[in-house]
């Protein structure tokens, strides 16, 4: 009997020490780079100096959230959760109340994230300074400001559960289809949604809105996807921003400044070696060719305000000014990206692997619907590029979503 307690007691010490342990240095490491990784900074930081603090206001298709508060603050943010609420959270999109999440918050790609891996993100948010921040409730439209709605949406569109290596490949290749697919969510942006907002079937990466912005196919469609980029430009695009294809622009500048430029080679290598491998889903558009009066038009404004930076064969200064022909952004079939960029201007992101800057002027002031138009389409047509007519009806539209 004396031993059978003694087992007991010596069990039950072990298991409490298990509880009590503080998470090691290598586990918290892991949690900052799978953090970085999923650029929690980006929506939940609304003032630089509390950063992780939340606040953040996210304008969705159907009206706006305002991000959570991540800093270890017990009233409001994470400092009361368990382990199990903050598992909950991330994997099957349940708050600690019992409420449901809506998918701004992309926990249908955190599911994907092995238990060790979201007990590290906590470990390393329980690091930051703790932050009190009350966020605003969100301001969606009726009725979907009733979370109880998000039940159904599970129902239809969620599916839980870890990601699930292929024996086919290789290490590094599922290493990226881990990351691509659960802590960094590619897919959140690069998909195109129904009109619940979610996934469309069938069309995994094959580029969608978002805030008014195009994020571009990460397939490998030929013209708009990443057919013609190596693994090594998609490695440099995400270190650096930018590399002999294209540049990021606003939402991706601040994914690749707060996030893909902060981590390891052996992970950017691996999302780019996954991704390379993505086959192209729906086939492109077939384009029928722009009036010939529009090019015309299109190419007098090029030589008259594009021509210094981009060159006459748009070759432009790769790295400092970003190349037209070939570029797949421009060659998307959705051009609010280019008429955004055009609209408002554009500065280079600078990282500490490319630090000169490199800035375009806005031209929402000195160009009419028209004329954007023209020389979009003339742009988007031009040295072997391919790509649908734009219309003064688009222009207008991109100027009132700025």
């Amino acid at each position: 009997m004396r031993a059978i307690l003694a087992i007991i007691l010596l069990c039950t010490a072990s298991a409490v020490g298990q509880v009590q342990a503080e998470p090691s240095a290598e586990t918290i490491a892991r949690g900052k780079a799978l953090t970085e990784a999923a650029d929690c900074a980006s929506c939940h930081t609304a003032d630089s100096s509390k950063p992780f603090a939340g606040g953040k206001r996210i304008d969705t298709p159907f009206g706006a959230i305002y991000s959570p508060n991540l800093t270890p603050d017990r009233d409001t943010g994470l400092g009361a959760w368990s382990d199990e609420d903050f598992r909950r959270a991330l994997r099957e999109g349940v708050a600690p109340d019992g409420s449901r999440y809506y998918p701004a918050f992309p926990y249908p790609s955190f599911t994907k994230l092995t238990r060790d891996d979201i007990l590290a993100i906590r470990a390393y948010l329980a690091t930051l300074t703790p932050v009190h921040n009350t966020r605003q409730p969100p301001e969606l439209r009726w009725p979907l400001n009733y979370r109880v709605l998000m039940r159904g949406w599970n129902f239809l569109f969620f599916r839980p559960g870890i990601f699930e290596p292929d024996q086919q490949k290789s290490p590094e290749w599922n290493r990226g289809g881990y990351l691509v697919t659960g802590a960094a969510h590619c897919g959140t942006c690069h998909t195109p949604k129904n009109m619940f907002g979610a996934d469309k079937r069938g069309q995994r990466y094959g580029g969608g809105l978002v805030q008014g912005w195009f994020a571009p196919r990460l397939d490998g469609a030929e013209r708009s996807g990443l057919k013609s980029w190596s693994v090594d430009d998609i490695v440099e695009y995400l270190q650096s921003g930018r590399n002999v294809k294209s540049h990021a622009g606003k939402l991706m500048a601040e994914v690749v400044l707060n996030s893909t430029s902060k981590m390891s080679d052996a992970d950017v290598h691996a999302i780019a070696v996954y991704l390379k491998d993505l086959q192209a889903g729906k086939r492109e558009p077939v384009v029928t060719a722009p009036p010939q009066a529009q090019m015309a038009d299109g190419a007098k404004l090029y030589a008259h305000a594009c021509v210094a930076c981009h060159e006459a064969d748009g070759s432009g200064a790769p790295r400092i000014y970003p190349p037209l022909p070939g570029n797949a952004n421009l060659q998307s079939a959705d051009p609010s990206s280019t008429l955004r960029i055009t609209l408002d201007g554009a500065e280079t992101v600078t990282t500490p692997r490319a630090p000169n800057a490199g800035s375009m002027p806005a031209y929402a002031g000195k160009f009419s619907d028209q004329e954007i138009a023209d020389v979009t389409t003339y742009i988007r047509n031009s040295w072997g590029n391919v790509a649908p007519a734009v219309t003064p009806g688009q222009v207008a539209k991109a100027r009132r979503e700025r």
